[in-house]
């Protein structure tokens, strides 16, 4: 497959070293689908770490942290640290990020509409087994 001047390769989904399977993988988690939405419904501002952390029951310190690092190293959030004591770490979504809760926003209300469905087959299948 070759890419038009300047664009990258696709590559191939299916390969492991596929860099779209790659971010697929980062972005495919629930974590990264809540941050994105807290930080969009922020928009353009910006949230405090504990704020994301106690708007998400069930995140651990180091999860949260983990997810925040990434999406700032694919571009997609922004970090600023001031400098007080103990340090106060706000986030933000950048353009790129902004225009990522379109497709998961997309996600989330699929999966709203349709979990008494999935619920009902999961059910089904462990009578079933």
């Amino acid at each position: 497959m070759t890419a038009p001047t300047g664009e990258r390769p696709r590559g191939d989904l299916f390969s492991p070293a596929c860099p779209t399977r790659r971010l697929l993988d980062r972005l495919g988690t629930k974590w990264v689908s809540m941050v994105v939405k807290l930080l969009a419904e922020a928009a353009p501002g910006e949230v405090r770490f504990a704020e994301l952390q106690r708007r998400m029951p069930g995140v651990s310190q180091k999860m949260l942290s983990v997810t925040l690092r990434d999406l700032t190293r694919d571009g997609l959030v922004d970090r600023r640290v001031e400098s007080t004591v103990p340090p106060r770490v706000h986030y933000r979504l950048t353009e790129l990020g902004l225009s990522l809760e379109v497709p998961l926003g997309a996600l989330r209300a699929w999966a709203q509409d349709h979990m008494a469905e999935i619920d009902a087959a999961r059910d089904t299948a462990a009578a079933r087994d």
